[in-house]
């Protein structure tokens, strides 16, 4: 995890901050409030644990996400966009998750959205 010291623009590092298979869906599953590890790696298809801790300690590092661990036994901890970055990244997303649905719909496949459970806002 490391951050460029030469960049063409700043999305090239907001790019490089979100970039991979997971952290957007990490992301994404997040929007829905504060929540475990286990339920994350539930809720999130064909993801590892390892893959998971990971990306969200980058996540964490980068500022989008926070992580409160709780007193008593058994530990609990739940992980949470941040007010500021990981809910403008969040707004970000929702674009992109409009985009895909239009795609989709556009191709003739909204059965997929369906299947998915997938309502357009």
């Amino acid at each position: 995890m490391k951050i460029r010291d030469e960049f063409t623009c700043p999305l090239e590092l907001v790019h490089d901050m979100i970039k991979g298979k997971w952290k957007p869906i990490i992301l994404w599953r997040l929007r829905l409030g504060p929540t475990s590890l286990a339920k994350l790696e539930r809720d999130i298809d064909g993801i590892t644990q390892k893959m998971l801790l990971e990306h969200l300690k980058e996540l964490i590092d980068y500022g989008f996400v926070e992580k409160k661990t709780f007193d008593g036994y058994p530990l609990h901890v739940e992980y949470r966009l941040t007010d500021d970055s990981g809910l403008a990244l969040l707004e970000a997303l929702k674009i992109m998750q409009r985009i895909g649905i239009a795609y989709l719909t556009k191709q003739g496949k909204e059965h997929l959205l369906l299947e998915k459970g997938v309502i357009p806002e």
